[in-house]
């Protein structure tokens, strides 16, 4: 594995990657910008460019590692960008997309040349727009757009920046490696360091693959209740899989979760934010985690509340948000994640429900079987599916 630091869209980013790794997939699976698209996978049809340092690239076959200390814009990056904005306007009105997988690569090229260029005439722009291709459009839609941009600025004033405004020649992104690569283990000391210091803002900059909600009953007193998911640690011992491996009365806490689904056997490590408000009896878990062998990352948030069911019995309310991205997001089907999620959320329960009663917990495992679990909940399907097929009830 070898450290690499970059910024991507004005955020800085810190990992570990395979050497091999392309920019490509270091953008679209460990931080889900998924809107830079993978096409040929060889450099040639153009859906995969990014801007790097300002210049136009092909992420697939440009190696993450290559970029350290790089700026990277991929198309969500130019959301409020003046040239960007331009060119959505006119990608619509000249009805420049079809199918629309090429169009993000398509935006970044275009950008570029609207920078740069004084005038365009449509040969100009054809050959300028070379690499990047499109087997919907005929092209027709594309030129007229990006000439209209062209003309439009000029217009008003604008004028081009020779050379997109690049002093150097060479590859883009080249002499940008720093001198000392982080070691591994400086890398994890600045992450965890990182992590104890986040802002609510950075934890909460996600958008969740889904949610669901669900509750249980313990039998006991709400105030005893509260104390105990005030005890991160005891909450940690009663999850199958999880271990707290930092300090559990910080507000930021770190552990790891281990999960095995069928084969594979992932180790998520990484750090989670704690909120209680004991005026509400409410609180809120939120945090991200990696798994460095399947490249596989997760994010998620868990929002409790506590409501007392007269004087001996507790209801705990849920509210769970996440997003599992890499290889193992295969498994990550809302539905099947919710029946999973709900067998998980029960043996906690009778963890709890142990735990407050003095008696011993149900065994946990050192890792969380999803396989089992899928299997068991597809298989209840299954019953539930022939049960009305043949005019019975589910039991």
């Amino acid at each position: 594995m070898t450290a690499v630091s970059l910024t991507i869209n004005g955020r800085a980013v810190a990992a570990e990657v395979e050497p091999r790794t392309h920019l490509a997939d270091f953008i679209r699976d460990t931080q889900t910008l998924t809107g830079t698209h993978l096409g040929c996978e060889h450099g040639v049809c153009g859906a995969c460019t990014v801007l790097l340092d300002g210049v136009p690239v092909r992420s697939c076959i440009t190696y993450a590692v290559a970029c350290s200390d790089a700026n990277v814009t991929t198309i969500e990056g130019l959301d409020e960008d003046e040239i960007g904005k331009e060119l959505r306007g006119a990608f619509t009105r000249e009805h420049a997309l079809q199918c629309g997988y090429c169009t993000p690569g398509m935006l970044i090229s275009a950008r570029d040349l609207v920078l740069r260029m004084e005038t365009a005439s449509e040969r100009d722009i054809r050959v300028a727009m070379s690499g990047n291709l499109c087997r919907c459009t005929g092209y027709v839609g594309i030129v007229r757009a990006i000439q209209s941009v062209i003309a439009d600025r000029r217009a008003r004033g604008i004028a081009p920046v020779p050379g997109a405004g690049r002093a150097e020649l060479g590859p883009a992104g080249s002499g940008r490696a720093p001198a000392v690569v982080p070691t591994p283990a400086a890398l994890h000391a600045g992450a965890a360091v990182s992590a104890q210091g986040a802002s609510e803002e950075t934890l909460a900059d996600w958008q969740p693959q889904a949610s669901f909600e669900q509750s249980f009953v313990v039998n006991h007193a709400l105030d005893k209740v509260w104390a105990f998911f005030a005890d991160t640690a005891a909450v940690a011992s009663c999850l199958p899989g999880a271990a707290l491996t930092g300090d559990p009365n910080a507000r930021n806490v770190s552990g790891k979760m281990r999960l095995k689904v069928g084969p594979i056997a992932a180790e998520f490590h990484g750090t989670a934010r704690i909120d209680h408000d004991p005026a509400t009896h409410s609180g809120t878990i939120e945090g991200s985690g990696r798994d460095q062998r399947s490249s596989s990352a997760t994010r998620g948030a868990i929002r409790y509340r506590l409501l007392p069911q007269g004087e001996r019995a507790t209801k705990v309310e849920l509210n769970v948000r996440y997003r599992l991205t890499g290889p193992l997001a295969q498994f990550s089907r809302s539905d099947l994640v919710h029946d999973i999620a709900s067998r998980v959320i029960a043996t906690f329960a009778q963890n709890v429900e142990a735990r407050l009663t003095g008696e011993t917990t149900t065994a946990l495992a050192a890792e969380l079987d999803a396989g089992g679990l899928f299997l068991s909940a597809l298989a209840d399907r299954i019953r539930a599916f022939l049960r009305r097929l043949f005019g019975r009830p589910p039991q």
